[in-house]
């Protein structure tokens, strides 16, 4: 069981940075559509508004900081469910989840994004405290 914890936690720290960098990644693709911005989407046809949607979404996947990030947390994904296979969901689910919100805290305060730096440590604080509960009863 020790070494699926550590499997959890790795998951969760791998979707906690793959969050925050997929963050900053779709806010590039969020200034590249606003520069490219459309007619007002009240005059397009269905088929229309669905080619833009489809369009939108493609430039999105072809951003490298969005892409890169979003694969890696597709990969982490895949590991958690063969963990779940192995471990009770009972364990598995709040490791993992905790270790995912304190992750994307860390690593959104390492790139700079704007938060109360307090808060955020005590939170994530609190997280590594729950988890330890969790596996230490």
């Amino acid at each position: 069981m020790t070494g699926d914890v550590e499997k959890m936690i790795a998951v969760g720290l791998v979707w906690g940075a793959t969050n925050a960098l997929m963050r900053r990644g779709a806010l590039l693709w969020d200034q590249s559509v606003r520069r490219l911005s459309t007619p007002s989407s009240s005059s397009l046809k269905l088929h229309q508004k669905l080619f833009a949607s489809l369009k939108n979404w493609l430039a999105l996947l072809v951003i490298w900081q969005y892409t890169v990030p979003f694969l890696l947390n597709l990969s982490a994904s895949a590991t958690f469910f063969a963990i779940l296979s192995q471990t009770p969901i009972s364990l598995a689910v709040p490791v993992t989840n905790a270790t995912t919100f304190a992750a994307t805290a860390f690593f959104g305060l390492l790139l700079g994004e704007r938060t109360r730096v307090g808060f955020s440590l005590l939170g994530m604080a609190s997280i590594v405290l729950g988890v330890w509960l969790c596996i230490n009863t």
